[in-house]
């Protein structure tokens, strides 16, 4: 009777210890979330490397990752523009991610990330190698960015808006495409119902761009607001993701690794994002 007491005990003793332990980790994650623009939401784009479809198809497999997270955060998506790819996955894809904190934890996602994988698009069922970046904003509260915004510094571009294909093809010139000329910064969205909105919303994150870059010019440790940008390809990663010939994520500045890559792809990668902010302070 005694020895089963104390199993007993010890099993409640292991799980109140276990929710300590994650309660007291929530504790210092949110405590080194205390950069200036943490608690901002975040603009994130995820662009593909060389390599065409397999580079496109794994672009939108970080999409469904990023969004996968953002859910389960409780966090509201908003997609600015997504062109998708001739075969498969997105040739590109602008998205903010709302909530509180949303910066402070994605700002360590910047750069590139490698997969490796048995290619679905391989007939012959070869290895690929394929790249995507992804950078990350703040999304500033555009009543308190004071840039000026010249119409002559503009070349804004309407065209036709892609869709999925079908009766979903928006048939109207309602996207838009501004080109801001001193920086050769480009803002594309579609995703409003209206030229006009859509007009909008990209002079709204291209006013953020702006804000950011000046930022960065005043001082140089905002640099880390958009972090070291570096070529989409091997040797450059910040992260991979492989899933042949053996299972595993692993962080080339924490070397955080995880072995359950679908885990990962399905938007578990707290872990790595909280390791780290661990090394960032």
């Amino acid at each position: 009777m005694k020895n089963n007491f104390d199993s007993e005990l010890n099993s409640l003793l292991e799980e109140e210890l276990l929710e300590l332990e994650l309660e007291m980790n929530k504790v210092e994650i949110s405590e080194l979330l205390n950069d200036p623009y943490d608690k901002l939401s975040a603009i994130l784009e995820i662009h593909p490397g060389a390599g065409g479809t397999e580079s496109m198809d794994w672009a939108s497999m970080l999409f469904r990752m990023y969004t996968r997270w953002a859910n389960d955060k409780d966090y509201k998506i908003e997609i600015i523009d997504k062109e998708e790819g001739e075969e498969a996955g997105i040739k590109s894809v602008t998205f903010i991610v709302k909530g509180i904190n949303a910066y402070g934890y994605l700002k360590n996602e910047v750069g590139v990330h490698r997969l490796v994988r048995i290619s679905p698009f391989d007939s012959n069922a070869r290895r690929h190698t394929s790249f995507a970046s992804v950078e990350v904003t703040p999304l500033f509260d555009n009543s308190k960015i004071n840039i000026e915004v010249k119409e002559s510094d503009l070349k804004i571009d309407v065209y036709r808006s892609s869709g999925a294909g079908g009766q979903h093809v928006n048939t109207t010139d309602s996207a838009v495409r501004i080109t801001h000329l001193p920086t050769k910064i480009v803002v594309t969205c579609q995703n409003e119902r209206s030229q006009i909105q859509n007009r909008e919303k990209a002079l709204e994150i291209l006013k953020n761009k702006l804000y950011q870059l000046e930022l960065e010019k005043r001082k140089d440790e905002m640099q880390a607001i958009k972090g070291e940008q570096k070529e989409i390809n091997f040797g450059s990663q910040i992260r991979s993701y492989v899933m042949c010939p053996y299972t595993l994520v692993k962080d080339h500045r924490t070397n955080t690794e995880n072995v359950n890559v679908s885990k990962v792809l399905d938007g578990d990668i707290d872990m790595f994002i909280n390791d780290n902010l661990k090394r960032g302070n």
